[in-house]
C-alpha cells in the first residue's frame, strides 16, 4: 500500500538530496529563468514573456503551499478544499488552452472524470492510504495529468473541426449525425495527447527517473519499494488521462468547445 508509515509519519529524509541548497542557488535558477525567457524571446516562440511569469508564479505558489502544508494536513476539510482548489485551477488552465469563452469551465467534466474515478479506485482497493501526505500528492499527479491531457485533446480537436470544416459537411452531407461526423474528423488528432504519458511510461527507467521513484528513494524507501510506487503512478496516470481525452474529445464533438 501506498502510504506513511512508522505510525503515520513519512520517513526522515536523508541528509543527501536531490538538490543542494547552497548560496548560488537563486542566481542558478535566476540564470535559468533568464535562459529560458530569453531563448522563446529571441527564437519567436512567442513565450518569452510567459516563460518569465510562469517561473516567478510557481516560485509565490510553491512558497506559499510550502507555508500551509503542514496546517491542511492536520484538517481534513482544510485537505478536501485544497484539492477542490487544485481542481479548479486545473479545470480553468484546461478550458482556457481549448478556447476564451465562457465555456472554458466545461473542462472540469473531462479533468473530473479521469481522475475521480481513479482515485476512487485507488483509495477503495487500499492501494493508497487515505492520508492527506498520501491523496493530496496523488490527487495533484493524476489531476496534472487529466489537465494536460483535456488541453492537448481539446486543442487539436477544435483546431482539426476548423481547419476541415469541409469534410465535416461532406460528412453530414452522406447522412452522419454531426457528433459522429465530427468525431471522424478530429478524433485521430485528439487521440494523440495520450502520447507524453505513453512515451513517459514506455521509457520509464531507460530515458528517465521520474519524480515519484527518485523522491521514494531519497525518503529512504528501498528500490523496490519505489519502483512499486512509481508503477502505480504511471498506470493510474495513464487511465485517468485516457478517461480525459475520451471525454474531450466526445464533448468537443458536440460543441461544447465553440
Amino acid at each position: 500500500m501506498i502510504g506513511p508509515v512508522r505510525g503515520g509519519t513519512l520517513p526522515a529524509v536523508r541528509s543527501s538530496s536531490l538538490i543542494a541548497l547552497t548560496p548560488a542557488l537563486p542566481a542558478a535558477l535566476a540564470a535559468l529563468v533568464a535562459v529560458g525567457s530569453l531563448v522563446a524571446w529571441l527564437g519567436r516562440l512567442g513565450h518569452g514573456r510567459a516563460v518569465l511569469t510562469a517561473c516567478l508564479r510557481a516560485a509565490v505558489q510553491l512558497g506559499a503551499v510550502s507555508l500551509l502544508i503542514t496546517w491542511v494536513i492536520g484538517c481534513s476539510a482544510a485537505t478536501a478544499g485544497f484539492i477542490l482548489l487544485m481542481y479548479g485551477v486545473a479545470a480553468l488552465t484546461a478550458g482556457r488552452r481549448i478556447t476564451p469563452s465562457r465555456s472554458a469551465w466545461w473542462a472540469a467534466v473531462p479533468v473530473a472524470a479521469g481522475t475521480a474515478p481513479v482515485l476512487a479506485l485507488l483509495a477503495a482497493t487500499g492501494v493508497i492510504a487515505m492520508d492527506a501526505l498520501v491523496v493530496i500528492p496523488v490527487a495533484g499527479i493524476l489531476l496534472g495529468g487529466c489537465m494536460t491531457a483535456t488541453s492537448l485533446a481539446g486543442r487539436r480537436a477544435v483546431d482539426e473541426l476548423r481547419q476541415r470544416r469541409g469534410e465535416v459537411e461532406a460528412a453530414l452531407a452522406l447522412g452522419l449525425p454531426p457528433r459522429d461526423a465530427a468525431l471522424e474528423i478530429c478524433r485521430p488528432a485528439a487521440n494523440q495527447a495520450l502520447m507524453p504519458a505513453l512515451d513517459q511510461t514506455r521509457t520509464v527507467g531507460l530515458v528517465t527517473l521520474p519524480g515519484a521513484f527518485v523522491g521514494m528513494l531519497l525518503g529512504g524507501a528501498g528500490p523496490i519499494q519505489a519502483g512499486i510506487v512509481q508503477l502505480v503512478v504511471l498506470v493510474a496516470l495513464l487511465a485517468a488521462e485516457a478517461i480525459a481525452i475520451l471525454v474531450t474529445t466526445d464533448m468537443v464533438a458536440r460543441g461544447y468547445f465553440p
